[in-house]
């Protein structure tokens, strides 16, 4: 069972909810919770919601690890072939659409690359802004340019990477026929009315706050240039840390951006076809997936 959606639609507490119903254990599909030395930024969660249910990738890697969606995919489906020897039912949650999409029709393998070629990138990109990034991939990629996750930092360094260690766009990696599996997946996708979610994720932003975030991102400072830190809710404490911003603004820049992803988020989930999507507002939601069981049954 996979549980997708955007960021702070309740994506965790939904996860709980099912794997307690089917005693079973939780797959995070989250390319961020899986480092250890990220906490609140990345909305990890909490040690009773761990407590609630087992969780796995969460906390497994370092920022020094290398993970990408193809080393995800050969990472969840060998821990999966363990899982499913003592659980029929598995809840895979997230909302890395790639990661989600290597898990169920994998991913061509992408060479080595480098790692030299992701640290000039990663330096450039510190320097120079997105507005090189964009320039390098329109003129390098134009086939990830005017398909791919434009807003999206992360994606974009790591597409112009692959790009310049290997002469082929990554969205030719994506583009294969659908791998086999030795699982059957009901994909259930959370949504909320945009206002009602745009207010709370201002809202987990503010949270993080007080809870501790510009303490977390300080003690960062020293790794902001790994990949895992190209991400948003760090990399605006970082200019407000180089007097580029205040902090009144870097929040509500943090807001803003995070608003803008879980936008992206929903933009690739509502392309995915096989999705039962579901209120995540409503009190019980177990009940609406058993329905939703029922139906992929039927056909």
């Amino acid at each position: 069972m996979v549980i997708a959606g955007p960021t702070a639609v309740g994506k965790t507490a939904t996860a709980i909810e099912a794997a307690n119903y089917f005693n079973t254990v939780i797959l995070s599909a989250d390319s961020r919770q899986c480092y250890k030395e990220l906490n609140i930024g990345v909305a990890r969660p909490s040690a009773q919601e761990l407590k609630a249910a087992p969780h796995y990738f969460i906390a497994s890697h370092s920022v020094h690890d290398t993970m990408n969606a193809a080393l995800y995919e050969t990472y969840a489906l060998g821990l999966l072939r363990q899982l499913f020897v003592q659980h029929p039912v598995i809840v895979a949650v997230g909302g890395t659409g790639l990661y989600l999409k290597a898990l169920l029709e994998g991913m061509d393998p992408i060479p080595p690359i480098p790692e030299t070629i992701r640290q000039t990138i990663v330096a450039a990109y510190n320097t120079k802004g997105i507005d090189w990034l964009k320039a390098e991939l329109e003129k390098k990629d134009p086939l990830f340019f005017a398909k791919g996750e434009m807003q999206n930092p992360q994606r974009m360094m790591r597409a112009l990477e692959i790009m310049e260690g290997t002469g082929q766009s990554i969205l030719e990696y994506q583009k294969k026929n659908k791998k086999a599996r030795f699982f059957d997946a009901l994909c259930i996708g959370l949504e909320l009315p945009r206002a009602v979610l745009y207010e709370r994720i201002n809202e987990r932003v503010l949270a993080m706050m007080n809870e501790g975030l510009e303490k977390e991102a300080k003690s960062l400072l020293p790794l902001r240039t790994v990949n895992a830190l190209q991400t948003v809710g760090y990399q605006e404490l970082f200019q407000y840390f180089d007097g580029m911003l205040t902090q009144t603004a870097a929040v509500a820049l943090i807001q803003q951006n995070t608003r803008h992803y879980a936008k992206r988020q929903l933009t690739w989930f509502k392309k995915q076809q096989d999705l039962y999507w579901l209120n995540a507002a409503r009190p019980q939601i177990v009940p609406l997936i058993l329905s939703a069981i029922k139906e992929k049954e039927k056909n």
